[in-house]
């Protein structure tokens, strides 16, 4: 039988470069992340603990903001690495069975930073992984490395090609599905139970499209005041990740 969720290997001529100590470090300490080139200050060289096999230029400060982008926060630590390996959805449902770990689906959320911060934040109440839609979703870069501080290379990121495909899968493997949206009538605390938990997210503004929200077992909101329209999808992330961390 063909696997499913997976990510077609379309291979790309340029790799990434992280830039940041705590984005580099994780990336130099993943067994599983080929890290290609360094780049570093004399200063932050005494701090990186680089493997001899690893090629090391050593420059200044401006010098290595000529490598990133103009507002990139390096701290004089630089990297170009391979993209991690795709992960098959049916091999992370798997490693997950047996436990209570949330999953989170972001539908079509594109801005790098908030995918960082929502990995961030996934490694910080123990998700099983994220879960995107490839032609909607950013690539690997250092902008979702620095957000993610080190989650980029621990939280499995799965890219699938179809997510209402992708959603069904899911919920053959045991967990019950939450859109979070506004309009909903019940909050995520009244709307959760016992059940392993999927968490579904759409960007911002937008929010999930029509078909994201009919795979959904059902549709939750946070009990945010009216003085706010509704919250950065990163920071909805971490309030329902919270949620489910926290539940009796």
């Amino acid at each position: 039988m063909a696997r499913r969720g997976h990510r077609p290997s379309t291979g790309t001529a340029n790799r990434p470069r992280l830039w940041g100590r705590h984005a580099v470090t994780a990336a130099l300490a993943n067994p599983d992340r080929n890290v290609r080139k360094l780049w570093l200050t004399r200063e932050a060289a005494a701090a990186i603990p680089v493997p001899p096999e690893i090629p090391v230029t050593y420059a200044d400060v401006a010098d290595l903001g000529r490598l990133v982008p103009s507002d990139a926060p390096h701290q004089g630590v630089i990297a170009e690495v391979d993209p991690l390996e795709d992960i098959w959805l049916a091999d992370l449902l798997m490693a997950g069975k047996d436990d209570q770990r949330p999953l989170v689906v972001l539908d079509q959320v594109t801005d790098p930073h908030n995918v960082g911060a929502i990995l961030r934040s996934a490694a910080a109440f123990d998700a099983l992984g994220i879960v995107t839609q490839d032609r909607h979703s950013p690539p690997e870069s250092g902008t979702v490395a620095r957000a993610a501080s080190g989650a980029l290379e621990t939280v499995p990121w799965v890219r699938v090609v179809n997510l209402a495909r992708a959603l069904e899968e899911i919920a053959e493997a045991g967990f019950w599905r939450i859109g979070l949206t506004g309009s909903a009538d019940q909050t995520l605390v009244q709307a959760m139970g016992t059940q392993r938990i999927c968490i579904v997210l759409g960007a911002e503004g937008e929010g999930m499209r029509q078909n994201t929200e009919a795979h959904c077992d059902l549709l939750a909101k946070l009990p945010i005041s009216d003085r706010v329209e509704s919250l950065n999808v990163s920071n909805a992330a971490a309030i329902a990740l919270y949620a489910v961390a926290a539940r009796e």
